[in-house]
């Protein structure tokens, strides 16, 4: 720390704000390198992870021992028993399946594990008396850490040096309000400063510290908690239950109704239940999400849970913090203002200002850059900023040995309302420049009306630096439905000018959140009619979020700085810029490491992707799922062999579902996601799978009539089967709207590999597929006419009917 910064003496500022002294002490020089490595030796390090994510051999178990995979496996084994190795065909497609998820998974887990060292946080530690930043697992046992606003608190410890340092725990004990820390007192793991600095000593470190577990359980790589994966593991839990009836009325009927031999029942049997299991569904959604990650790491976007990929894709409202997220971290000095007193003595005390804060912020670090300290000045007491506030300041020995006191924040906070000097920084605010007033007090720092009766001295005049891409960005929410709204703690009138450079819709009605009823009704009426609100406050930033959320919004909260994590981590979706401080990306679930707002519309994209892809293809799936289940219906009540064996329902479910599946789930998809995943499925895939099994059934039924004979069987099967590809492959042409030249390419490939089939003669053989006459395939084609139109009709009905 800077001799500025040190001190050991506390005292209570304004309305329980603190203060601090400057006290010359020597700094504690840290553990020295012989100490740290004694501690290593002992395994004293903090070896918990920064991010956890599933380990290979997890990842392996995730995708080979499932529900699906044993009951498909043991369903392939006795293929293998009663033969032949064509009807065991969707054992080794699950073999591929898994393996693609496997694949996919690993590389996923790759891209995110270099992500997080990437944006790891490295906290500064003094060793050997000398500060340096090192990787959080490389902290020891008594190590000296410091911490300034913005810094996490990454393991407990014991304070040892406060600069009127405060401590958010409201992410451990729920409470909001910052707590001063005194020397001596204790800190916990997961908390973050928001204001002042100081030193504490690690007292305990990995997984003993207080908020390791909840922090490694956290930032898990997981694929679960998200509506999506809810509504398919509901979906296959219905599906697991109507397998065993099934399975027992198939093998009585064939055993003992149709005296069939054991091995033609047991295949019979197979082929009726393989059909049933989605299996792919799940591989896919897997896939879908884990691309997801590698496509937006490229881009530098850190996924800290995959489902954030689908919940920003549902978002309706995003909250954007201005400073750092619409505009770039730096701004310049744009003028000053004298209002009483010499510009030469004014820039002094600017000058002092920025040397006694050791952490300034981003508007303090301008004035530094203006006006360097001459060295004159001696700080005695000094208030950092809060955002809570508005305000800091600092009590100097002048050259002169004068004593003063100066604050420096924002006018409208430290100038009483009505005063004629509002009306000049309202001016410079609606040209979109920010203005920090210049006072000095005639009160003491400590004293709870330090702000009562200031003189105002000088105006210093800010400019921001606009991100170029923030027009696009805001433009591209507008497009899609996605309203955006600016809380700033600035001046509302200065954060709407800004908003109106980026032409925002609303920017020219700037609403002051000081004025926002305090009911959650009431408030949440105001923030959906308004667009940019200012002199927000880091609690009222959460009550916001909170109040949209009531209106049943999904809401997305942007931001980089402390002020920001309460309302990021209540908000549905929380993205953190990488340059943010610490606690910010502890908490949010997406992290822009490059710290581009306009990565976020990717982000976006990718969700919308994977959502509106895999409600696509689980409809393609399901449908399968239901004509099976009416065709073994059906078989059961008939009393008739099952038509199908499992190497036709093999080539079938490639065709029609596993191979375009796999495309579709990986095509742009730009539609907003919207609730009720299950709903918006089975609405189409229980009509699509009754008229699609209740065509394969008739065909059955009148080929049964047409074909005579010891050999019939083969070729009542052929038939049937040629109606439920045709009819399945309708389903999927309506599925793959709007047509590309890929798409349509897509669907005739596939019609394409089921004419090869039957025109092969070795492929007929191995399928035992092979159409006998004319006048049954005929009719097997006109029957699959006459369901592609009521599937046509049925799925505009259903679209009009139930609406999504």
């Amino acid at each position: 720390m800077t001799e500025r910064a040190r001190t050991d003496v506390e005292q209570s500022g304004p309305d329980g704000e603190p203060a601090r002294r400057a006290a010359r002490e020597p700094v504690n020089p840290g553990l020295t390198t012989a100490e740290v490595a004694e501690r290593v030796a002992r395994g004293e390090v903090n070896d918990v992870p920064v991010r956890s994510s599933r380990s290979a051999a997890e990842i392996v178990r995730a995708n080979v021992f499932t529900r699906f995979n044993a009951i498909i496996g043991v369903l392939f084994v006795i293929i293998l028993v009663v033969g032949p190795i064509q009807d065991g065909l969707f054992g080794f497609v699950i073999v591929a399946n898994t393996g693609i998820g496997i694949v996919q998974e690993l590389r996923a887990k790759k891209t995110l594990d270099n992500l997080a060292v990437i944006g790891e946080a490295r906290p500064t530690v003094r060793r050997d008396g000398v500060t340096e930043e090192i990787p959080t697992s490389a902290v020891v046992l008594d190590d000296i850490i410091e911490l300034g606003p913005g810094d996490k608190v990454i393991v407990d410890g014991e304070v040892r040096e406060s600069d009127s340092l405060e401590i958010d725990e409201s992410l451990l004990t729920g409470e909001a309000d910052p707590v001063l820390k005194k020397p001596g007192e204790q800190v916990m793991s997961g908390s973050f400063v928001v204001a002042g600095g100081g030193a504490f000593t690690a007292t305990k470190v990995g997984r003993q510290a207080y908020a390791a577990q909840l922090a490694e359980e956290a930032s898990r790589f997981t694929l679960v908690h998200s509506e999506l994966r809810s509504g398919i593991s509901q979906i296959l839990k219905y599906v697991t239950w109507m397998m065993i009836p099934t399975a027992i009325g198939l093998i009585l009927s064939h055993l003992l109704t149709l005296g069939l031999p054991g091995d033609a029942a047991i295949r019979r049997m197979v082929a009726g239940i393989v059909p049933m299991i989605p299996e792919g569904l799940v591989l896919l959604t897997s896939v879908a999400f884990a691309i997801g990650v590698i496509r937006l790491g490229r881009k530098k976007c850190l996924v800290q849970e995959l489902p954030a990929i689908e919940g920003l894709a549902r978002v309706d409202v995003v909250c954007l913090d201005k400073t750092g997220t619409l505009t770039e971290g730096g701004m310049d000095v744009n003028g000053l203002r004298t209002l009483d007193g010499e510009e030469a003595y004014i820039r002094q005390v600017l000058g002092a200002l920025g040397e006694s804060d050791p952490r300034p912020n981003a508007s303090l670090q301008a004035i530094i850059e203006a006006y360097p300290a001459d060295g004159g000045w001696r700080c005695t007491q000094s208030l950092p900023f809060s955002s809570a506030r508005k305000y800091s300041g600092a009590s100097f020995n002048g050259p002169d040995g004068e004593s003063s006191t100066w604050l420096l924040g924002a006018p409208d906070i430290l100038l009483p309302s009505g005063d004629q000097r509002l009306a000049e920084t309202d001016a410079l605010n609606a040209q979109g420049l920010r203005v920090l007033l210049l006072a000095r007090a005639e009160r003491e720092l400590d004293d709870p009306e330090v702000t009562r009766g200031v003189r105002p001295t000088a105006l210093v005049v800010l400019e921001q630096r606009l991100r170029p891409d923030a027009p696009d960005i805001l433009h591209y929410f507008e497009e899609q439905g996605v309203r955006a709204k600016v809380l700033s703690g600035d001046n509302a009138v200065s954060v709407g000018a800004v908003a109106g450079k980026l032409r925002l819709p609303g920017a020219d009605a700037p609403v002051d959140a000081r004025e926002l009823p305090g009911e959650r009704d009431a408030m949440a009426a105001e923030i959906e009619e308004g667009a940019v609100f200012g002199r927000v406050t880091p609690q009222q930033k959460r009550d916001m979020v909170a109040a949209l959320q009531s209106r049943s919004h999904n809401v997305a909260m942007t931001g980089d700085g402390v002020n920001d994590v309460l309302a990021l981590k209540d908000a549905d979706i929380g993205v953190a810029m990488g340059s943010g401080s610490e606690a910010t990306r502890a908490v949010a679930q997406i992290v822009l490491l490059n710290n581009s707002f306009a990565t976020l519309p990717s982000v976006v994209a990718e969700g919308r992707r994977v959502i509106g892809n895999i409600t696509r293809v689980a409809t393609l799936f399901l449908t399968k799922t239901v004509y099976s289940v009416l065709l073994a219906i059906l078989v059961a009540c008939w009393q008739i062999p099952y038509p199908y064996l499992p190497r036709h329902l093999t080539l079938l479910s490639t065709l029609t579902i596993g191979i375009p599946a796999f495309f579709l789930a990986l095509a742009p998809n730009k539609e907003r996601a919207r609730p009720h995943f299950v709903r918006r499925v089975m609405r189409y895939a229980i009509p699509s799978g009754l008229i699609t099994g209740a065509a394969a059934f008739v065909t059955y039924l009148l080929a049964r009539s047409y074909y005579t004979g010891p050999d019939a069987l083969p070729a009542e099967t052929s038939a049937a089967t040629l109606t439920l590809f045709l009819t399945a492959m309708w389903v999927l042409a309506i599925i793959a709207r709007p047509y590309t030249w890929w798409r349509i390419a897509l669907v005739l490939a596939m019609g394409l590999a089921f004419l090869i089939v039957l025109a092969t003669p070795w492929l007929q053989a191995f399928f035992a597929l092979r159409l006998v006459g004319t006048t049954m395939p005929w009719a097997a084609v006109g029957i699959a006419v006459v369901a592609a139109v009521l599937l046509e009709l049925t799925w505009r009905w259903v679209a009009r009917r139930f609406p999504a």
